[in-house]
């Protein structure tokens, strides 16, 4: 018993599914900066737009609040 659990352990907490996993994040990063990159507006669009985004939801969302007092 202690032989398979030995096995399972030695497989699944590897240092080789360590390293899958860091390098699935470093792909997800790069393609991450690359869609922002290759936007039509660039990085300082894409950036604006967040914040942009961000802004008028705060401002609904205030305006909101204080309609309802």
């Amino acid at each position: 018993m202690f032989t398979i659990l030995t096995h399972l352990k030695n497989r699944y907490l590897s240092q080789k599914a360590q390293g899958i996993v860091e390098y699935a994040l470093i792909l997800a990063f790069v393609v991450v900066l690359a869609a922002v990159l290759t936007s039509d507006t660039g990085l300082s669009g894409a950036i604006s737009s967040i914040f942009g985004k961000a802004t008028t939801q705060l401002n609904g969302a205030s305006a909101s609040a204080s309609a309802s007092k």
